[in-house]
């Protein structure tokens, strides 16, 4: 480019014709949504963690799914389909995280269970002692 200075008349500038042709300001207005609506909860964290731990059913990764669809709808400003997707995300993350917890709980259970109904079966059960796993295996073999 050259070092040419350029040099508009007084009445008129670049991009329009003449300070005479432009158009007075005007007020802007700015929809800013609803200022009172709180936006729904995606729930994404939870979802990944239901997804990657135990995950019965694929109860989490149907969360994750949802969870991933109420944020892809909030991000598009729709937010009665993401209230609806969060809402789903929501039930299945319950659904995952009560199986998540029951199932150890239930084989915590029937491990204390067991090891008691065989304590009291035949006396004391060493089951860790030195021929524990033989006397264990006596009682289910035939």
């Amino acid at each position: 480019m050259d070092n040419a200075t350029y040099s508009y008349s007084s009445d008129c500038t670049p991009l329009t014709n003449c300070k005479s042709a432009r158009k007075p300001a005007g007020s802007t207005v700015v929809n800013m949504g609803a200022a009172g609506k709180k936006t729904p909860n995606d729930y994404l964290v939870w979802s990944l963690c239901n997804t990657l731990y135990v995950n019965f059913c694929c109860l989490g990764f149907m969360a994750l799914i949802y969870s991933i669809k109420a944020r892809d709808q909030k991000t598009l400003g729709d937010l009665r389909a993401a209230q609806e997707c969060s809402d789903k995300a929501k039930w299945y993350n319950i659904l995952a995280s009560g199986w998540n917890l029951l199932v150890p709980l239930l084989m915590l259970g029937l491990l204390v269970l067991l090891l008691v109904h065989l304590g009291s079966s035949q006396g004391t059960f060493d089951f860790f002692g030195e021929d524990g796993f033989q006397s264990f295996m006596k009682l289910f073999g035939r």
